[in-house]
């Protein structure tokens, strides 16, 4: 590793962005924003406690251009920084996302078949019963003016009934399941939590370990049975690969898509008008999912390590170097969306990097649509007006980002227009809502 005899950090305004309480309490925009026009490519000094500092990359031609470039920056040692400023992650090609080609390439393609339409379409079925319970369900408490949590009373079931169906986790655990997994990626607290963080990522893989004993390799179709039947390698995943794998699924399949729908949610509260304009049809289904998805970013930053040295704005990253790429900023780069820090359900194209790009694209990017689709199509059918209750309360994290509550009073009643309900198409005037394949970016 290099130290940089320049820093290009004043852009920075000494923002510490390993801070979770930094990302809660101050709104990093305009940091961002001055990071894209002056330091496109800013070395940040080692922050407290570590012994390295990192680059961050804040545009998005460079976001994709640095994570599609699996052999110039890897993702063994780690994607968040909280590993990769430390000793670099335990599970480094032994789990998807944090591994190389070829072992990454050969366990995708097992791990697809979890994720083949087919699959996805059964689950999304009852992601849909679920989106429309739980909503009606808040809706006739709105009635009598009283509020729900939108993250506790109906976005922490939609995902979790997901990635627990898809994974075969018992009903009865998915309350525990869900605890878990919202303190191993970030806390509501503004103190640290990274004992409590540990613990939480203990538990996971605990009960996983016990699951995939019970599971062993039958004929079931869930992805901890597939998992158990993979061959990577011309072997068997070993237990401790097969339950890492699982915890990865859990981790990302929930937390992030519960943030989007919270995030979102807070989006459409705050604009009247734009709720207005997806329940009366104006706009479909498909763009506010997309639009909600570039709005909340809600993993904040995708970590490599540079296995060479690379050219970028002049500047030399040394292999060896750290480096950040902030999926947020790209999300909101002028040279890429028009008026990118307005919310516009409506927007085309809408070329956000929220799942990451090249082939570590997220797995379950498809799933994370559908769910949101069908919370919103849910909240069309049922619900006329969005009010806010009470401000939100954010999660303390440097690595996800999002609402951790958010009360609201959802008025129930029926929807004046038509939009296209996602996944149907039969809706006027709106297209097909695309399967896009779950191994590569949406080509939009």
């Amino acid at each position: 590793m290099s130290t940089p005899t320049v820093l290009p950090a004043a852009a920075l305004d000494g923002v510490d962005l390993t801070d979770p309480r930094r990302h809660a309490a101050q709104e990093l925009g305009p940091v961002f924003a001055r990071l894209r026009t002056e330091a496109p490519l800013a070395w940040h000094p080692a922050p407290a406690g570590a012994e390295r500092g990192f680059w961050v990359v804040s545009r998005h031609a460079d976001a994709v251009d640095v994570l599609r470039d699996t052999a110039g920056f890897s993702s063994a040692r780690g994607n968040m920084l909280t590993t990769l400023l430390a000793d670099g992650d335990s599970a480094g090609n032994r789990m998807l996302v944090v591994s190389d080609a070829p072992w990454h390439t050969e366990l995708r393609a097992e791990m697809r078949k979890a994720f083949t339409p087919r699959a996805l379409a059964e689950i999304g079925e009852r992601i849909r019963a679920t989106a429309r319970r739980v909503v009606r369900e808040a809706a006739a408490r709105g009635a009598a003016g009283e509020p729900v949590d939108m993250a506790d009373d109906i976005a922490a079931h939609i995902p979790l009934s997901a990635i627990c169906d898809l994974l075969g986790v018992p009903e009865r655990d998915r309350a525990f399941i869900l605890r878990q997994t919202s303190v191993a990626l970030g806390s509501h607290e503004p103190v640290p939590a990274t004992l409590e963080a540990r613990l939480a990522q203990a538990e996971i893989l605990m009960f996983f370990a016990k699951l995939a004993r019970r599971r062993g390799a039958g004929p079931a179709l869930d992805a901890i049975s597939l998992l158990a039947r993979a061959e990577v390698g011309a072997r068997r995943l070993s237990e401790d690969e097969l339950v890492l794998n699982c915890y990865s699924l859990i981790l990302g399949g929930d937390e992030t898509t519960r943030l989007s729908m919270v995030g979102g949610v807070h989006a459409l509260a705050q604009r009247p008008e734009q709720w207005r304009r997806l329940r009366d049809g104006e706009v479909g289904t498909e763009g506010a999912v997309e639009e909600i998805l570039r709005w909340t970013s809600p993993l904040l930053h995708a970590g490599r390590t540079a296995t060479r040295d690379v050219d970028l704005h002049g500047r030399t990253v040394a292999a060896g170097d750290v480096v950040s790429v902030w999926l947020g900023s790209a999300n909101r780069d002028e040279r890429v969306f028009t008026a990118p820090d307005t919310f516009d359900p409506g927007r085309t194209p809408n070329r956000h990097v929220t799942f990451a790009h090249g082939p570590h694209f997220c797995l379950g990017a498809h799933l994370a649509r559908i769910e949101l689709g069908a919370l919103l199509d849910a909240l069309r059918e049922s619900v006329t007006e969005i009010e806010p209750a009470g401000p939100p309360s954010p999660v303390y994290s440097a690595f996800v980002s999002g609402p951790a509550h958010l009360p609201v009073v959802l008025r129930p009643g029926a929807p004046r227009g038509q939009a296209a309900s996602f996944g149907s198409g039969r809706a006027r005037g709106v297209r097909h809502a695309r399967l896009t394949p779950p191994d590569r970016p949406d080509p939009a």
